[in-house]
């Protein structure tokens, strides 16, 4: 039985809630391997919505253990008040559905204070369009050794130790910036009154899923944002805090990488990004506008605007390379129905010479001008499509020549949000 990572191949936002749910029906567990709650997952079952940011998606599927791993960091009182909402909408979540890696760093207040005003003090052109939820600064604590972890909150000795090591750092920090020091006790007391909240869950996840795959269970490995926010790998600085792409998912659960049978990655049908950074293929015009319009490209988690434009195929074939991917999901097909033509980047221009791939200079980025091929749209609705006979011929057509510009295969194809709306080409648990 097949393990599958499931990775976003551009800027995130790419449909990986709907997907990964879909997956998780066929899987035993679901584990979240790394970012925080500055992600947002839409899901919609049965007309009802979900919204998560903090809990895998398998938690809405009954029967499922649900992972929150040591490669994520955590807000612990964003997770509470998270698991209450759910609880609201009649999903049952408990210490027997979900487990949170006992090594996992927490996201504390100071550092969502951080985030947001080292934003604000960021000059023009510098800014990187962070949620200000604190996930950048809380890693930073993590590699520096003075972050607060989940089993920390288990014993007062350790934890008051702990945070007088984190508020050497941040005291000072903070008084550059011109924040107020962090009260130390109410900060004390404010983790040992959500402690017993965070504990119920904890457990030594690495353990747990080792023995589950002993036992032949089907481990579904989520990620959060898009290979093109990696750390390492991304349109750096404009990135997220962590390693996003599939290699990311046995360090950020403690398995080896042999346990990754398949990589899924999941690729919008055209190009989102929010928030700062080089986009190639942008649009700012009214076609621009018509994708985000018809796609409903506002953020789950800021509600921001996405920026748009046409399919990137150099950028997605870098990322599905880097990640090793075996097969993409491609979402949001019915988007492009009723363009007249359709444009996909095939590389670059930069300074007179041709590109297959984007550079990592951010300046060469910022030159690079895209190299586009034209293909004839389609009038037909693809919408709530099922079977690749529902789909018009130019559709199909501009699903295979995507499929020869990245090389690799298409594994799913969604036509909307609802779950049963998937074209299933090869089931990731079976291949």
């Amino acid at each position: 039985m097949a393990n599958v990572v499931v990775v976003g191949a551009q800027w995130g936002d790419e449909g990986k809630g709907k997907i990964v749910d879909w997956l998780s029906e066929r899987a035993d567990v679901i584990a979240r391997f790394q970012g925080g709650h500055n992600a947002g997952h839409t899901l919609v079952i049965d007309g009802q919505v979900y919204k998560l940011n903090a809990l895998p998606s398998g938690v809405v599927r009954g029967g499922k253990l649900s992972v929150i791993g040591n490669g994520v960091v955590l807000d612990p009182w964003h997770l509470v008040s998270e698991i209450a909402k759910i609880r609201e909408q009649g999903v049952e979540i408990s210490p027997e559905t979900l487990m949170v890696a006992e090594n996992t760093p927490l996201i504390l207040p100071l550092h969502g204070e951080l985030d947001r005003a080292r934003e604000e003090a960021a000059a023009k052109g510098t800014k990187i369009g962070t949620t200000g939820r604190g996930i950048g600064p809380c890693y930073e604590d993590k590699v520096g050794r003075r972050a607060i972890r989940v089993a920390d909150l288990a014993d007062r000795a350790t934890l008051e130790a702990r945070v007088d090591r984190a508020l050497t750092h941040h005291n000072a920090l903070r008084a550059g910036l011109g924040l107020e020091p962090v009260d130390r006790d109410g900060l004390i007391a404010k983790l040992e009154e959500i402690a017993p909240e965070i504990l119920q869950y904890a457990a030594p996840v690495w353990k747990v899923l080792t023995e589950k795959r002993k036992a032949g269970k089907r481990i579904l490995f989520e990620g959060a944002q898009g290979s093109l926010l990696d750390i390492d790998f991304g349109t750096y600085p404009f990135v997220t805090s962590s390693n996003v792409i599939a290699g990311q998912a046995a360090t950020g659960v403690g398995i080896g990488p042999g346990s990754i049978d398949f990589v899924l990655g999941i690729v919008k049908a055209y190009t989102t990004r929010v928030g700062e950074g080089p986009f190639p293929t942008e649009l700012t015009d009214e076609t621009g506008e018509r994708l985000g319009e018809r796609g409903r490209e506002f953020g789950v988690v800021t509600g921001r605007k996405r920026r748009c434009g046409w399919f990137d195929a150099a950028l997605v074939r870098q990322t599905c390379a880097v990640s090793g991917v075996n097969g993409i999901a491609l979402t949001k097909l019915d988007v492009l129905d009723g363009f007249d033509t359709l444009k996909i980047c095939v590389g670059y221009e930069l300074d007179g010479e041709r590109l297959d791939y984007l550079p990592t200079a951010s300046d060469q980025q910022a030159r690079c001008t895209p190299v586009y091929e034209e293909m004839p749209g389609w009038s037909e609705s693809t919408e709530g499509a099922r079977s690749w006979a529902d789909l018009p011929a130019n559709a199909i057509k501009y699903v295979r020549h995507i499929e020869e510009l990245i090389d690799c295969p298409v594994a799913l194809l969604s036509t909307s949000p609802e779950r049963e709306d998937t074209i299933l080409v090869t089931d990731p648990f079976e291949d």
